[in-house]
């Protein structure tokens, strides 16, 4: 239920608040240098930047003070004539340090030589990076001082400050494709408010219509003045400055919600995405891709399909679009990679007998696709031709990685990607789409090459009815042959997604923290994952905590019969759909589970799909039914019809504003265990938060809390629960700081609940 991500380069994120420096104490000042002091260069930090990675031996293994440092590299996007690559850094913050919020996102440059390049970074955030058409300005989004909203900026590839070309009154910008003469631009935003509801808001008039009182996202139109004129473009009459022609309310008249928008290569066409309205769950299950003049607005040809929908993207001769869709309505995830002719018509699928979920695509040439796909743990680079029968498997070793996020050079020679592997996550490379030889080019974390890394690989079991399935396995750090091990199992969300075997690390995900303490963990891909084709991800359907939560606890007992894991020590955690898997093992299979953490899960469907932002999602891919159709079946689902059978140790944590699970489902759980009191239990509500965490300090908390809660049962074996405050430098192995509220900022959770 995490919302897939597809086609980097063009889709749209949300801004990123910008920060400033709070005065601290000086001894966190010690924990900003080893964890995100500002480091402009890639290829290598300053040895006095390296802070905290020099207190312990070069030895140690993966530490949280290490998660919360960590970068990662996103959204490669190959300029004009192939030769640089452009690419955000995402750079957490320090909570000690700086306001709190979520990881800044850095543009950066690669250059011909190979070098990576800073280009901005400090308190700006970027995102939706793209070239100019001749390639001498980089287009970018960001709120940077003085703006009320996002807005669109340019930077020239010569040297120079960043300039505004486009901003709104009313709305941030959140999208945009230029023109290929560079001189007009096709922008996505919130249509504006009118002048009498403004006044009324004003006025304190500003109730909430609930799924009715929508802003739909337009396409707006303008013109952008030549990069040796660089200024401000305003879009509304109230800022001074050169007229582009547009105005708040000169938007394409099309019916919905616009969600991307790609001028086609001759410029007289537009490629929009558009859902009938800006919900959540329209935005999964209900958009159609459409081509639009954009002199009128009028459609002019419509793509005939039902289903989720991923990436979409002109062909080099604008005869074709490219899409990663679903097979049909009730797929559960984009994965199939489809052609379909400019006219509009019915997508084919290109790779139908491909039993594996395509992530990212683009073009080589008018005949030939690029694509990264997941196949079971792995992942594959590949080329298929417009026919379907010419498939290229590029770079297949599985030491390579996972890769994704392909970008391809418009001569075709070359592609920039993302590739992760077990000891660094993702980081750019380039690939030689000739040869298919593969080149890192950028090393964001290099003080990871300090790091010892447990064991890691895939393993497969066979299910109760004879299914294959697998898994990714880390062993403990100094694993010995001769003794078990307690055992942390992590459940994806979803459930239609996967895991990989490459980078497993987060504030969420134990991976090598937990290995590094001693512990085996086990990611399981269970029926109804993605990665093994369509019947495989739907598996699960109308089975909920079925036959797909047995498969988790046959996999934990193929462990135990190889003499690895230790029985009576096996904990449980998951986000979201993960989430309702640790309420299952909290309670239906309370006597297989010491401990159980439990991240914005489901505990009783039936509120659940009455409280959703996606209830039709979870009609169409997962239950397969209504409510009123099969009363017992959404109560036989539900962790709370066994709540008498805890005994685990469970602790609960949910972001306050989560849309897709309602807090309520926490709190449900929360208060029938503490009531029948049988097991230790604890809910922590972080405000501020969502559908998991974003923001700096609730990553630090929940890692640290999830952590200790697992070594507490599973390796003290203690009866009850540890104490709610946190010694959050103790913890990072720095100085100690007061527990009792101080001076010191202590970031904890707006409500902790026994």
């Amino acid at each position: 239920m995490f919302t897939p991500v597809a086609r980097r380069r063009n889709s749209p994120r949300s801004p990123v608040r910008r920060d400033s420096l709070v005065r601290c104490e000086h001894r966190w000042r010690r924990f900003a240098i080893a964890c995100l002091g500002a480091m402009l260069g890639l290829g290598c930090w300053p040895e006095a930047s390296r802070g905290l990675a020099q207190q312990t031996s070069p030895a140690s293994g993966i530490r949280p003070a290490d998660i919360a440092a960590l970068r990662w590299c996103a959204h490669p996007t190959s300029s004009p004539d192939g030769k640089r690559v452009a690419f955000t850094v995402y750079v957490p913050r320090n909570p000690f340090e700086q306001e709190d919020g979520p990881a800044r996102s850095h543009l950066f440059v690669l250059d011909p030589s190979g070098n990576a390049r800073p280009w901005i970074t400090g308190t700006d955030s970027v995102s939706h990076v793209a070239w100019s058409p001749d390639g001498r300005a980089i287009y970018y989004l960001a709120k940077r001082t003085g703006d009320a909203h996002t807005a669109m900026y340019r930077i020239p590839t010569s040297g120079g400050e960043s300039q505004r070309v486009a901003a709104l009154e009313e709305a941030s910008i959140s999208g945009f494709s230029i023109h290929p003469d560079g001189k007009r631009v096709a922008l996505l935003a919130a249509e504006p408010r009118g002048a009498a509801d403004k006044k009324l808001r004003d006025q304190g008039f500003n109730q909430e219509i609930y799924e009715e009182d929508w802003r739909y996202t337009r396409v707006y139109l303008a013109d952008l003045l030549p990069p040796p004129e660089l200024g401000s473009i305003p879009l509304d009459a109230s800022t001074a400055g050169r007229s582009t022609g547009a105005s708040p309310d000169s938007f394409l008249p099309l019916d919905g919600s616009v969600s991307f928008v790609q001028w086609n290569h001759a410029g007289d066409r537009l490629l929009a995405v558009v859902a009938p309205t800006p919900s959540v769950d329209d935005s999964y299950m209900a958009k159609q891709v459409v081509v639009v003049d954009p002199e009128t607005g009028d459609t002019l040809a419509r793509v005939e399909h039902r289903g989720k929908l991923g990436a979409v993207a002109w062909g080099p001769d604008d005869r074709w679009i490219a899409m990663i869709a679903g097979r049909d309505i009730h797929d559960p995830a984009d994965g199939r990679l489809m052609i379909v002719a400019a006219e509009g018509g019915t997508p084919r699928e290109l790779m139908p007998d491909y039993a594996a979920h395509v992530e990212s695509l683009d073009w080589i040439d008018a005949q030939t696709i690029a694509w990264t796909a997941a196949e079971g743990t792995l992942s594959r680079v590949g080329t298929v031709t417009l026919d379907g029968r010419r498939r290229t498997i590029l770079a297949p070793d599985a030491a390579v990685g996972i890769a994704h996020d392909i970008d391809v050079a418009a001569d075709g020679s070359r592609a920039a990607l993302l590739i992760n592997t077990r000891t660094f996550p993702d980081e750019v490379f380039r690939l030689d789409l000739t040869s298919g030889a593969l080149e890192r080019a950028t090393r964001v974390n290099p003080w990871l090459e300090d790091r010892r890394f447990a064991r890691q690989e895939t393993i497969r079991w066979i299910a109760q009815d004879g299914l294959e399935l697998e898994g990714i396995l880390l062993y403990p750090l100094d694993y010995a042959a001769d003794r078990r091990y307690p055992m942390i199992m992590l459940v994806h969300g979803g459930p239609e997604s996967h895991e990989s075997d490459g980078w497993l690390t987060s504030y969420s995900r134990p991976g090598q923290i937990a290995a590094a303490r001693g512990f085996f963990v086990f990611y399981p891909n269970y029926r109804g994952s993605t990665g093994r084709g369509v019947e495989f991800s739907m598996l699960g359907q109308a089975d909920a905590a079925g036959k797909e939560f047995s498969d988790l606890i046959d996999g934990i007992d193929h462990l135990i019969e190889q003499g690895l894991v230790d029985r009576d020590r096996v904990g449980i955690t998951g986000g979201s759909y993960g989430g309702y898997a640790s309420a299952w093992g909290a309670t239906y299979y309370s006597d297989r589970f010491a401990a159980s953490v439990m991240f914005v899960g489901i505990s009783d469907n039936i509120s659940k799909v009455g409280t959703t932002d996606i209830p039709e999602e979870m009609f169409l891919v997962h239950h397969r039914k209504r409510l009123w159709e099969d009363w017992e079946y959404f109560l036989r689902t539900s962790p709370i019809r066994y709540v008498e059978r805890n005994r685990t140790p469970t602790l609960i944590l949910h972001g306050k504003q989560d849309p897709r699970v309602h807090p309520s489902q926490s709190l449900e759980l929360h208060r029938h265990l503490k009531t029948l009191g049988q097991a230790p239990v604890r809910l922590v509500l972080y405000e501020g938060e969502g559908h998991g965490n974003r923001k700096a300090a609730a990553r630090l908390d929940y890692n640290l809390r999830m952590l200790r809660w697992m070594e507490h049962f599973l390796q003290e074996q203690a009866g009850q629960a540890p104490p709610y405050p946190i010694d959050y430098q103790a913890e990072l192995g720095l100085n100690s700081q007061p527990t009792d509220g101080g001076d010191a900022g202590n970031p904890a959770p707006e409500a902790v609940v026994e």
